[in-house]
């Protein structure tokens, strides 16, 4: 496994992170869960045997669920000091009026919550998972920097949002002197490019790590061309993949006869390909799926396989900022 910084700090991060949103319970709330914890634990196991050190969940994910099984798992498996645990704050864990957001209450409440599900100490990650467009972003990063002060989180990072978004944040923390984002977790695939347009070059610029989750597409590349989805994905892709995505799509699976692997490899290769990119975060709900993404770190696609790939690609929507 291939370790690199995450960002501007020295933090080294594997060169995939393990996503857990799929990690639960499927009637618990939130984002449902799909993989109960036993097969969760036994993906956990695995991803830490083959050198990942970066997980990634949230505490929206199956309420808390997600948080619960990745925390007990890393404390069974694995010394704290070895891995790398990212959590996420944002959409509501109860009913009433503040249980949605990032005012100061909210944060703080969370915060709390997740170091419990989670077991540790501390969160050596901690992103806002939408921009509140309710609380000024000065009391969130007031208060996310206190956090830093106080111990319980080491860095701050952001989520889906706009690159002004992502530069004002940072600005007004820089003036007051305080904690700044150092990552920026977006949608990145093949048949989704609009963050070439502004978010990558600035986090090239400033250089901050690029995370990006949906490397494939919320299952894209492991279907046929045209197979509808049917489970809770398929809204999602439906809103933003394009007929002409179809193209993209047919050509992944020439590369994949190619190369004689795996569709979903050879769409994790092109993301791998990007020297932007520092980490992408790959879901497995069956360890071959993780098997699948680990052996991607292996093909290296030519510059001429690339822009093939990238050829047929045509404008989108931005998509996933509320």
């Amino acid at each position: 496994m291939e370790y690199v910084n995450l960002g501007k700090t020295g933090l080294k991060v594997s060169k995939i992170c393990l996503g857990s949103m799929g990690f639960g319970e499927l009637d618990r709330g939130g984002i449902p869960g799909k993989t109960a914890e036993k097969e969760a634990r036994e993906i956990i196991k695995y991803a830490l045997e083959h050198g990942i050190n970066f997980f990634d969940t949230a505490n929206y994910y199956s309420l808390g669920a997600s948080e619960e099984i990745l925390g007990q798992a890393l404390k069974d498996y694995a010394n704290r000091e070895d891995v790398v645990i990212a959590t996420k704050l944002y959409y509501p864990m109860f009913d009433g009026v503040n249980a949605k957001g990032l005012s100061r209450k909210a944060v703080f409440t969370e915060v709390e919550n997740s170091l419990k599900r989670l077991q540790t100490d501390y969160i050596d990650l901690y992103i806002i998972h939408r921009w509140d467009y309710t609380t000024p972003i000065e009391e969130t990063m007031e208060a996310l920097n206190d956090l830093v002060r106080m111990g319980k989180i080491r860095y701050i990072g952001a989520s889906a949002m706009y690159a002004w978004q992502f530069v004002k944040a940072n600005s007004i923390a820089e003036k007051n002197g305080w904690a700044k984002f150092i990552s920026m977790q977006n949608m990145y695939n093949l048949v989704y490019r609009e963050e070439e347009k502004e978010m990558i070059p600035m986090c090239q610029y400033e250089n901050i790590a690029l995370t990006p989750f949906s490397p494939l597409a919320h299952g894209v590349f492991n279907k046929a061309v045209d197979t509808p989805r049917t489970d809770g994905c398929g809204k999602l892709q439906n809103d933003y993949q394009l007929a002409h995505d179809c193209e993209i799509i047919k050509r992944v699976y020439e590369l994949a006869k190619k190369y004689q692997k795996p569709t979903s490899q050879i769409a994790l290769a092109w993301v791998l390909s990007k020297p932007y990119i520092t980490s992408p975060l790959v879901g497995s709900s069956k360890i071959n799926y993780l098997e699948d993404a680990l052996q991607a770190l292996d093909i290296v696609l030519t510059p001429d396989e690339i822009a093939y790939l990238e050829e047929p690609y045509v404008p989108h929507n931005q998509y996933g900022f509320r």
